[in-house]
């Protein structure tokens, strides 16, 4: 008798493979796996100074994020200018060093002199970009007085959509010069004597996307960018440019656009932008997860053009990224078309955060981190209840999303250098993504406080992973705690009541210089390391 047996010999291999880089061994006629990864961290190993930006955050006029966000006059918790207090001290625990505002798509058809002045004289606008009314009962002057109350620097966008480079200049010159002049003095009337020295600018906002106000090819936005940085840095040389980049790297324009738009913005700018944004629409884990993976080649090819165009103009002025919009957003899609035209502060990008999307943001800071020589700025897209880590409810209280933590847990302990690591990971293949690590880590060095702390993402969905870690160049540290996110139900929230919250119970010892931690299956780890 002839048997036809159908062997799918990559399959055979990958399990075998997988098998072995788990070590399995039996004792007792028990099977136990043991799933380990390897790292060797030396601090003459950098990769660059870490900018606290990177750790900023985004406040659009868009939603509820500024009204019943931020500002809900008649709160039992609002300041004298009608700010929300529970708000404030939830962004001060994140540390946010910088807000870029007021947009995003908003600030292409907004018109800044609406939001300054008597607030009773100011107009109602009809938003294009969301449909929606707005009031202008916060503008500039009070963004800026909340930016002060948490702690934050602001990053104000111009529109370069249905405006250009008057409007641009006028507006640098109204926060940014002393006096003595029209729009310096407008401001002084306005009741805000000195100038609110604002540094980081953003030229516009996704100007090739065809749902933008004023959409322009690279050439058309090249010009009236190198036009408006020009005369920006005329008024106020010190400040800081960031030109628009595709609006993702899926589109048709990636690539050619940055490259023409820094050919013709190079030597009046000082960032060009990256904008990314992930969602879980195919309940596929493994695959959501690997997505960091897409995040970092995007970093990586927007480097080259920059440093192509660099090599082009025989510069020696580097360009450096802003990754201005990053986070996870796709929850609210269905929601956000069942809202009413031209209401007041609908409940736009209302996405409630699951712990898998913790573990993504997760992902998508060491990321960032692990390119800390040329991200220099970097924003959480958005901060207050559009796309958020921080939820309001109308006359009630805020409270953190699952996001919260791994972000907080980044921007209050990720501040110093950036160090190499030298990782070896056992890795899986994915729908879209092959050889992912499920190790995902970065190492930060705060030599002053002599502490060294280790962010650590598994990917591994049903083992845990022994971390063997080589840190003898950090001798005579020890662990200070070792921070843990973790749940056994993926689509947990923390919407009615906090599920989603980290331990210090983590497993962890370094002894003689060589540090152990068992890191959870699903898990995000903030291993944190001091001197004796």
């Amino acid at each position: 008798m002839y048997v036809q047996v159908n062997i799918n010999i990559n399959k055979i291999i990958y399990l075998l493979t997988e098998r072995l880089e788990m070590g399995i061994s039996s004792r007792k006629g028990e099977s136990f796996m043991t799933l380990t990864a390897t790292m060797v961290v030396d601090k003459s190993f950098k990769i660059g100074e870490i900018d606290k930006r990177i750790y900023g955050s985004f406040i659009e006029h868009l939603g509820r994020a500024v009204y019943e966000g931020i500002y809900e006059p008649g709160h039992p918790d609002e300041d004298e200018q009608g700010f929300r207090k529970d708000v404030i001290r939830l962004v001060q625990e994140l540390q946010v060093p910088l807000v870029r505002y007021p947009g995003g798509n908003f600030v292409s058809g907004y018109n800044w002199e609406d939001g300054v002045g008597p607030v009773s004289e100011r107009p109602k606008r009809l938003d294009l970009a969301w449909r929606t009314t707005e009031t202008n009962e916060i503008g500039t002057n009070e963004f800026v007085d909340w930016a002060k109350k948490v702690g934050a620097e602001v990053n104000m966008a111009v529109n370069l959509g249905s405006r250009g480079v008057d409007a641009a200049r006028n507006l640098v010159e109204y926060c940014n010069h002393p006096s003595g002049s029209y729009w310096s003095d407008l401001r002084i009337s306005h009741g805000y004597k000195d100038p609110h020295n604002i540094k980081t600018w953003c030229l516009g906002n996704e100007m090739d996307g065809p749902w933008q106000i004023g959409q322009k090819t690279a050439e058309e936005y090249g010009r009236v960018a190198a036009e408006a940085g020009k005369v920006m840095k005329l008024v106020d040389p010190s400040i800081e440019l960031v030109a628009c980049g595709s609006s993702n790297s899926k589109m048709a324009t990636f690539a050619d656009w940055e490259a023409t738009v820094l050919d013709h913005t190079y030597d009046y700018v000082d960032y060009i932008s990256l904008h990314t944004y992930y969602g879980n629409r195919d309940d596929d884990l493994a695959n959501y997860l690997a997505q960091s993976m897409d995040m970092d080649e995007f970093i990586r090819s927007v480097i080259a053009i920059a440093d192509y165009v660099k090599a082009k103009k025989r510069s020696k002025k580097t360009i450096h990224l802003s990754f201005d919009e990053w986070n996870v957003w796709f929850h609210s899609n269905e929601a956000d078309r069942q809202i009413t035209p031209w209401s007041v502060a609908p409940p736009l990008l209302e996405d409630i955060y699951t712990f898998e999307d913790a573990l993504l943001v997760g992902s998508m800071l060491i990321t960032l981190l692990k390119h800390a020589d040329r991200v220099k700025i970097a924003c959480l897209a958005q901060l207050v209840n559009v796309i958020a880590p921080i939820m309001t409810e109308k006359g009630g209280p805020a409270w953190k999303q699952a996001i919260f933590y791994p972000y907080m847990h980044a921007s209050v302990y990720g501040r110093g250098v950036a160090l190499q690591a030298q990782i070896s990971s056992p890795k899986y293949d994915s729908k879209d993504f092959t050889d992912v690590p499920y190790l995902d880590a970065a190492v930060v060095h705060l030599e002053e406080a002599e502490e060294v702390t280790i962010f650590a993402v598994n990917k591994h969905q049903t083992e845990s992973l022994n971390l063997q870690c080589d840190m003898r160049s950090f001798e005579g540290y020890h662990v200070l705690e070792h921070i843990v996110l973790e749940h056994e139900n993926m689509k947990a929230t923390n919407q009615g009541r906090e599920q989603v919250t980290p331990h210090h119970n983590g497993d962890s010892a370094i002894d003689q210089g060589r540090l152990t931690a068992n890191l959870a299956k699903l898990s995000w780890n903030v291993i944190r390391l001091g001197k004796k």
